[in-house]
């Protein structure tokens, strides 16, 4: 059977083109062998020490609605993405490029919990795994190591130790007895992840799951992966620069827009408790083309450095880019400069650069990039105890955005003294905020002109 290795279809006989998923050429021929219906779930069913289990219809209202204690994993940043910590039963998949530090992350939050910890190993060995443990400074006595890939001999272990928390690094290297693919395969990923949902639904006990990522930058397997997990954290960052990012794609038991953000250092990693020191540069005084933003993602507030260059374009045909920032939405507020306020960018070069590598989405980010832009256009530098927050529309308005009393609370905890927001968002908002004075702006020109003079 042709079996499509990025969303799982199949088919009797070869196509260039997926009809389910649409991607060419991603059909793979896989050996099949009929197995018993129960050989998948005999594997969980085995640890869990019983038999087949078959299950009934029950009434919703005889359904306990009562939420069970997360798991606390001694990391601030950790728990803010999970949603408050781990779900006892949940599968977590963490997701990341190879030596970004995924199993960094997890060997350091696993050594500071007091639970029995199972850490299957596929890729390294024990010796590695221990001079990890030993360069991070903490060798607890509750993590039980297994270097194993074969589903059937891990289950058995499972069976006897009986963990806590089951952490497997990584679920590409994982192969079972029932499926005659080799590992990674599609059918092997599958089968495999399927089995440790179902032991991890039935027993309580949360499952964390390391997966590989393509160079296209998706998790790899079938995208039936993503759809069975609880979970899915994408650990991110530039391995050139000190910080990683923790973002939540899905997550069933919280919000998917949650950000943690990590600094790496030689004894590990180190959760980051106010970005915002770190994502600002203290040396930008009197540098045009600098415009500080009060962004939020998730519940947190942190206040990003918004770069801009506008230069001469130098082979008539100007460039156009951006770091961290859409470039769709980057053309659209230059063409409302040009349109609304009457500055010709059409002839020049426009890059702009979000600082800390970092991506924002937050559509608060648009004033400063507007701002960043003026700045290095006119060379003139903006006033370096001035920070804002106002999303641009099309005819030049600057719209309210949401939880502004929080952005000046943040700007004014570090100190600055003007901040630009939008006049609509000053309904129902405490004027006398301590510290800050409030500008409000209704148009992208009026801020210019607070900005500029």
């Amino acid at each position: 059977m042709y079996v499509c290795s990025h969303c799982g279809a199949d088919s009797p006989k070869w196509i260039g083109r997926c009809p389910a998923c649409g991607e060419w050429n991603t059909y793979k021929e896989m050996t099949i062998r009929p197995t018993s219906p129960s050989s998948a779930e005999s594997i969980a069913d085995t640890a869990l020490g019983r038999g087949l289990k078959r299950n009934k219809p029950i009434p919703l209202v005889e359904v306990s609605g009562k939420e069970l204690p997360r798991l606390d994993m001694h990391d601030a940043e950790l728990n803010r993405v999970l949603g408050g910590g781990l779900v006892p039963g949940s599968l977590v998949l963490l997701g990341g490029e190879p030596g970004i530090g995924k199993s960094t992350l997890l060997l350091q939050t696993i050594l500071h919990l007091q639970e029995r910890v199972l850490y299957i190993s596929g890729e390294e060995s024990e010796q590695q795994i221990k001079l990890r443990a030993d360069r991070l400074g903490i060798s607890p006595a509750n993590i039980l190591l297994l270097c194993e890939t074969n589903m059937e001999q891990i289950f058995t272990h499972i069976k006897n130790v009986e963990p806590q928390l089951i952490v497997v690094d990584s679920i590409q290297t994982m192969t079972t007895e029932s499926q005659e693919s080799a590992a990674g395969s599609v059918t092997q990923i599958r089968e495999c992840a399927a089995t440790l949902l179902k032991y991890a639904k039935e027993s309580s006990v949360p499952v964390v799951l390391v997966g590989h990522i393509t160079k296209d930058g998706a998790i790899a397997g079938p995208k039936v992966l993503e759809h069975i997990v609880d979970t899915v954290l994408q650990f991110e960052g530039d391995r050139h620069y000190l910080y990683r990012i923790l973002r939540s794609i899905k997550n069933r038991f919280g919000s998917t827009s949650e950000l943690g953000i990590y600094e790496m250092r030689t004894e590990g990693l180190r959760p980051v408790g106010n970005p915002s020191e770190l994502l600002l540069t203290q040396a930008n005084e009197g540098l045009s083309g600098v415009a500080i933003c009060a962004a939020i993602e998730g519940v947190r507030p942190f206040l990003i450095e918004v770069q801009a260059l506008v230069s001469t374009a130098a082979y008539g045909t100007p460039q156009r880019s951006a770091t961290g920032f859409d470039l769709r939405r980057l053309n659209m507020l230059l063409a409302v400069l040009e349109k609304r306020v009457g500055f010709k960018l059409g002839q020049k070069d426009v890059f702009l650069n979000i600082a800390g590598g970092i991506r924002v989405t937050d559509p608060a980010i648009d004033l400063s990039v507007i701002a960043s832009v003026l700045s290095s256009n006119v060379d003139t530098a903006i006033e370096r105890s001035v920070a804002m927050a106002g999303e641009v529309g099309l005819s030049g308005e600057i719209r309210p955005v949401t939880r502004i009393q929080q952005r000046i609370a943040e700007a004014s905890k570090l100190g600055f003294q003007q901040f630009l927001l939008p006049e609509q968002s000053m309904k129902g908002l405490d004027i006398k905020v301590p510290g800050i004075e409030l500008v409000p702006v209704r148009t992208v020109t009026e801020a210019l002109r607070a900005l500029f003079g």
